[in-house]
């Protein structure tokens, strides 16, 4: 059997010598071809010095990068730009170096590993170099559970199989990989495969010749290799994976025996597990990154399936994808601490958590606690907290937490039995390096020292008197902790009393209590009644006298505070109501005089409304949903709205349109909507409309009739319809939608009537969070598309930008650029928000137009009209004082507001009134009645 393995290693190391022949022949050729390309048509470098201008700037970006990495060794992009410089300019040393920096501090991604390793395999020439190559691999191997870097491992070793064992190494790597990804249903069959292919190229160097006979020894060892590849069959045909149905296929093809029943069995028991996984890898495929809610309902699926082995490939799949979620990380770690409990399975789980989090100090504490919980060393256990201070955590708080772990694994190693020991020491002094860090380092890096009950001391404090019966160091760390500000909090005096209570004696515990009275300011009720407590059962007759007095004293002080506090804070809040009533009065006064102005508008409009005739069922309110005067306004920013302008001078010609509409009136028989299009968005100012229209529809087919939309002045009200002889005109004129008219995009759509389908809408910008557009406002009205253009292209790619006009084609300052993705929008925002262009301040925002919901509104402000208290001005109008100079006498009591019905004079409610003197007709009052109701007075 010897013999016949070694006769197969060297005929596999000839295969390998001629392959590395071949591949040597293959690399000379393509590098000779390099260089001609590099050369130009006369023997001379063509582009010398381009590439050593590139160079050059490749060498200062280079020690660019390294003089920043140099000050901050933790700037993740500064090591991947400079690993991929260092590599395009060949410089393998350094790369090496670079790489190797950059993996002692972060784990690296799968591409970057790949990198890595496929140019140190390059570079490997003695046998020496693979040693190093392997052990590479082995590092890569740790960083992530990665198909396609075992993969590579293997196939890398199978070109090693002509040493010493080699064969066996390769099994061993391959069976490596199938225990780390040989489950993963979507790449792990790949591994299985390639193992599967790696046996039968050793199988056909067995094979005898063709006519010969193989001897026992030679047949005993074609056997033992049929048998490895049957039970790689077999074992993978039990595991479920997509597409399994082919490996089965191919199984039976292979082999010149029947399938046995029991592996057919396992076969269909995994096929059912592969339909029930299937859905859950499907959601996978489908969803975007991060995947974190289509990965937690797979794991929760599998967690209920209860193996351990698939929980922790779909765990370990989880956390390839997002290896910066450290929630996924933290789920990872606690089942293997709970259910597997595998000591390098779970510290080594626990080191990839920090190195992919190293901010977050949950993630150190539970390694600390696994450390501790598998025996490791002291040294290693230290080590690793020493890593954790400088990993760089965000909050004060959470180096608390990491030095509050530390200190209880160093108090669970000390044997309190004995007076002093080494591991007591060591304890004390970590307590007393863990309140000078927290002084000196956090209270520096941060302005606050994150401990400010003192937990530390605490604790510390806790350790001296009951472990420890040194109640002297105890009362001295107490003492420490009231002068940090901590003497007025109850809680406090209270923990430090029943310190005192368990460990110390009566003595100090009424001292504790005197001085929590006089100092407490929080709670002081409670810590006198805690007080007098101890006194009844500890104290003699003086010493409750003394209580009384003391709590008595304190108390009454404490009442008069509180009832100052509340008086002032009475007085305080009468004054705000006072100032909010003004407010709110001056907001009325000035509501008040705009309604009058709003109302007057509004009856002008009222008059322009329905100029239509027989064609009001296509009302011209139907633009205002649709136009551009409202869809500028931006949720949340600055907008201007365009002033009302009267038209004061009207072209001669619009006025006889006007007066001749009348006999050009269409009938409504006529009328078509099914073939006619509603066109909007127009300027007012275009001149000889029903002419321009059919210029532009013309391409679109026959048309019957242009119908432009005109106010009683005559003036164009920027909308109109055009109607057609077929449907397929309508279709094509739908298609120039947006197309511009004078500056001003137009809107084509279909001819609705809104009162038969009110709830259709068009329109035409939209309406909900636009990521990769962002609105301007505060522009200069002077300024074009060209400007706006040139001022954001430098921050991405523009693919439109558009001027918010009013319908003269006036700009109003307000704009949107559109960019080709989210990232670009949003960098634009950052550096141009607040910016000044012609000393004008930019407000750039990600646009976010509001719902368009027109009738809501109109509601809405109908309703607030009709709340508005009716205001009542004389002959002259609003004067300019508000004082009456009716006598008091002469005033009358408003009536009610009522209506007549039927008859009856009725209030709001529809109930019946009774005429009173305020509701009866008045009697005329004549010179004489008014002269006695002035005596009266």
């Amino acid at each position: 059997m010897a013999a016949a393995v070694s006769e197969e290693e060297t005929q596999l190391q000839e295969m390998e010598e001629e392959a590395g022949a071949s591949a040597a022949v293959e690399e000379e050729k393509e590098l000779e071809s390099e260089d001609e390309e590099e050369m130009g048509p006369d023997g001379s470098d063509a582009e010398g010095d381009e590439s050593s201008d590139d160079e050059k700037e490749n060498q200062a970006e280079i020690q660019r990068l390294e003089e920043q990495l140099s000050i901050n060794a933790f700037d993740y992009n500064c090591h991947v730009d400079l690993i991929k410089l260092l590599r395009q300019a060949g410089e393998l040393v350094k790369l090496r170096r670079a790489r190797q920096k950059m993996s002692e501090l972060f784990p690296l991604t799968e591409e970057i590993w790949l990198d890595w390793l496929k140019d140190e395999i390059r570079m490997a020439e003695e046998e020496s170099d693979r040693e190093k190559v392997y052990e590479l691999f082995e590092k890569a191997a740790k960083d992530y559970i990665c198909p396609e870097i075992w993969l590579e491992y293997a196939q890398y070793s199978i070109g090693g199989i002509g040493s010493q064992g080699g064969i066996e190494k390769v099994r061993e790597i391959f069976d490596r990989a199938l225990t780390a990804v040989g489950l993963h249903m979507t790449k792990g069959a790949a591994i299985w495969e390639a193992y599967r292919e790696f046996e039968n190229a050793i199988l056909g160097t067995l094979q005898p010749a063709p006519g010969s006979v193989p001897t026992p020894e030679q047949q005993e060892v074609l056997n033992a290799q049929l048998n490895r590849i049957h039970t790689l069959f077999r074992r993978q045909l039990a595991i479920p994976f997509l597409d399994m149905e082919v490996t089965y296929a191919e199984y039976g093809e292979w082999s010149d025996k029947p399938i046995p029943g029991s592996v057919t069995q396992l076969y269909k028991k995994a096929l059912q597990q592969m339909e029930k996984s299937k859905p859950y890898e499907e959601a996978l495929l489908v969803a975007e990154p991060p995947k974190l809610a289509e990965y937690q309902t797979y794991i929760d699926y599998e967690l209920k399936e209860g193996d351990p082995a698939r929980i922790q490939t779909i765990f370990e799949r989880a956390v390839a994808e997002n290896c910066l979620v450290p929630d996924m990380w933290a789920k990872l770690t606690q089942y293997l601490d709970r259910q597997l409990k595998i000591k390098d399975l779970v510290l080594s789980s626990h080191d990839r958590a920090v190195r992919n989090c190293p901010w977050t100090v949950g993630l150190w504490k539970s390694y600390l606690l696994a450390l501790e919980r598998h025996g490791a060393e002291h040294k290693t256990v230290s080590d690793i907290f020493e890593k954790a201070l400088n990993a760089g955590f965000i909050q004060a708080t959470d180096y608390v937490h990491i030095w509050q772990a530390y200190l209880d694994y160093l108090r669970r190693r000390v044997d309190f039995s004995k007076e002093s020991s080494k591991e007591l020491e060591e304890l004390r002094s970590a307590f007393a390096r863990a309140l000078d860090y927290m002084k000196q380092d956090v209270e520096e890096r941060f302005g606050e020292s994150g401990d400010p009950s003192c937990m530390i001391m605490q604790n510390w404090a806790r350790v001296e008197a009951l472990h420890c019966k040194n109640m002297q160091k105890a009362r001295e760390l107490w003492d420490s902790i009231m002068t940090k500000g901590n003497a007025k909090f109850a809680n406090m005096w209270l923990e430090y009393y029943n310190l005192e209570r368990c460990h110390g004696d009566a003595q100090h515990c009424r001292k504790a209590l005197l001085r929590a009275v006089q100092c407490t300011s929080d709670y002081p009720e409670h810590v006198c009644e805690v007080l007098l407590s101890f006194e009844r059962v500890e104290g003699t007759l003086e010493d409750w006298d003394t209580a009384v007095q003391k709590t008595e004293t304190k108390l009454s002080r404490v009442r008069e505070q509180r009832a100052k506090a509340k008086k002032e804070a009475l007085l305080a809040k009468q004054e705000e109501e006072k100032a909010e009533q003004k407010r709110k009065k001056k907001a009325q006064k000035k509501k008040a005089g705009r309604a009058g102005e709003k109302r007057k508008a509004e009856e002008e409009e009222e008059d322009d409304e329905d100029e239509w005739g027989d064609e009001s069922e296509q009302p011209a309110k139907k633009l205002r949903g649709e136009g551009d005067e409202t869809m500028e306004t931006e949720s949340g920013m600055f907008s201007r709205k365009a002033p009302f302008q009267k038209t004061s001078q009207v072209p001669a010609a619009q006025k006889a349109r006007a007066a001749a509409r009348p006999a050009q009136q269409v009938p409504h028989d006529s009328r078509k909507d099914h073939l006619s299009v509603f066109v909007s968005n127009l300027p007012f100012s275009l001149e000889d409309p029903e002419q321009k229209l059919r210029d532009v529809f013309q391409s679109c087919g026959p048309i019957e009739q242009v119908r432009p939309i005109y106010n009683p002045q005559g003036t164009f009200r920027g909308y109109c319809y055009v109607q057609f002889e077929s449907q397929i005109c309508v279709q094509e004129a739908l298609k120039l939608d947006r197309k511009e008219i004078d500056g001003r995009p137009m809107f084509v759509s279909p001819c609705i009537d809104k009162n038969k389908n009110p709830d259709f809408k068009v329109f035409k910008y939209s309406t909900s969070l636009e990521r990769h557009k962002i609105f301007i406002s505060g522009l200069p009205f002077s300024c074009t598309k060209e400007q706006l253009e040139g001022m954001f292209k430098e921050h991405g790619t523009v693919k439109d930008t558009r001027l918010v006009t009013n319908r003269s084609g006036k700009p109003k300052g307000l704009a949107y650029v559109e960019f080709e993705n989210e990232a670009q929008a949003s960098h634009a925002v950052l550096k141009m928000d607040g910016t000044v262009f012609q000393n004008h301040t930019l407000n750039v925002a990600i646009s976010n137009p509001p719902r368009r919901n027109l009738s809501d509104k109109l509601e809405s402000s109908k309703a607030m009209g009709s709340m508005m208290p009716p205001q009542v001005f004389g002959v002259r109008g609003r004067g300019r004082t508000q004082l009456s100079l009716l006598p008091r006498a002469l005033h009358r009591q408003s009536a009610p507001e009522s209506k007549t019905e039927n008859g009856t004079l009725q209030s709001r409610s529809g109930e019946p009134v009774q005429e009173t003197s305020a509701t009866a007709p008045q009697k005329q009052m004549s010179n004489a009645d008014f002269s006695r109701l002035l005596m009266k007075k």
